[in-house]
């Protein structure tokens, strides 16, 4: 113990404290002290200041750099134990409440006016308001020349129904660079693994992207967002419809990869009898079903037919295909004919024949 002091004397021996300035007030002037004796100051002993506060401070150098040591010591411990509280959290994206004014849409903005008024989306804006915001965050990039202004990156239909609510959205916040290339396959990569997309909508979005330049071809488009060229190319045939053939359905979402397919094989053969039926549907409210066979019908090669979905309760067993004769052929797919209960596929069926009628 005496040699750990002498040590600790010796470390601390040349060390002093500033002394503190005096305030400077009008007061009468002192004689000047006579300065102390040089064998005085060597009998000062050094102090150090109080390391915590408390009731019980050292009154030696020592003990009190033994406390000051102690106070490292505890906040180091508090430092190790915050880094590993942040450890949790990296990767993380900083997520909070927004004003929805504060956000636009993305200019690869990809959903259709006509999204907004389907009853799914009426859904989705009845639940945000139930729950009192949305609980799957959007996501945005903030704006570098607008500072306080942000652009979605995905989750345009969360972000309109909080701002027709008048309600905040929560939103998650891109804190590093993103340009727009990235910007645009996390917004195809967010949508297609929602599945809620319309071909029509996709494809518009691919043919903005070529349009901009963001991609130079279908193929390094197709590459760079991982999908498959023929996936590319089957969006942007729905996309690439004439305006008047889509305005021959009531909405374009219920466009579908098989209507533009048939549609642009009709076109290849016989383009002009095919406008010229165009201008006949244009204004009527037909399913799609209907509006392709009347589309198709008298184009050479082709058989006027009606599709008709069978399903129930949201499951699709297959197909139902009325011809022109009158013909009704009814296709189910493999699972929907083995492990199907019987009396799903009846009312299905059943369902599917009087829809068929009805287009009659």
């Amino acid at each position: 113990m005496s040699s750990t002091r002498k040590r600790l004397e010796a470390l601390t021996a040349n060390l002093s404290l500033p002394q503190p300035q005096a305030q400077t007030m009008d007061l009468p002037k002192a004689a000047p002290a006579e300065e102390p004796a040089p064998h005085v100051a060597a009998n000062v002993e050094t102090r150090f200041p109080p390391a915590v506060g408390g009731t019980h401070v050292p009154r030696t150098g020592p003990g009190q750099m033994l406390a000051f040591r102690g106070q490292i010591q505890q906040v180091e411990g508090e430092m190790a134990t915050l880094r590993e509280k942040l450890r949790q959290y990296e990767g993380s994206l900083p997520t909070r409440k927004m004003d929805p004014a504060t956000i636009r849409p993305s200019r690869w903005a990809n959903r259709h006016e006509s999204s907004f008024n389907t009853s799914e989306f009426a859904g989705l804006k009845a639940d945000i308001e139930h729950a009192g915001g949305n609980v799957q965050p959007i996501l945005v990039r903030p704006l570098k020349e607008e500072p306080g202004q942000f652009e979605l990156v995905f989750g345009h239909r969360r972000h309109r129904a909080s701002l027709e609510l008048g309600m905040p959205v929560l939103a998650s916040i891109w804190v590093d660079d993103l340009g727009d290339a990235a910007l645009f396959a996390a917004m195809d990569r967010e949508n297609r693994e929602r599945a809620d997309l319309s071909p029509y909508e996709q494809g518009v979005m691919y043919q903005r992207a070529l349009e901009e330049q963001l991609f130079p071809t279908q193929r390094q488009l197709a590459e760079g967002l991982g999908v498959s060229h023929t996936w590319v190319r089957k969006a942007l045939m729905v996309a690439q419809l004439p305006p008047a053939v889509v305005e021959c359905f009531r909405s374009p979402l219920e466009i579908s990869f098989r209507h533009a397919e048939q549609v642009n094989a009709a076109m290849a053969l016989d383009r002009r009898g095919l406008l010229k039926r165009v201008e006949k549907l244009r204004g009527q409210t037909l399913s799609p079903a209907l509006v392709l066979a009347r589309l198709l019908d008298a184009a050479p090669g082709f058989e006027r037919s009606e599709r008709v979905e069978v399903q129930a309760d949201g499951h699709k067993f297959g197909t139902l295909v009325r011809s022109k004769s009158g013909e009704v052929t009814i296709s189910l797919t493999p699972g929907a004919a083995i492990s199907a209960p019987l009396e799903a596929l009846e009312a299905a069926i059943t369902d599917a024949i009087r829809r068929a009628r009805s287009l009659s």
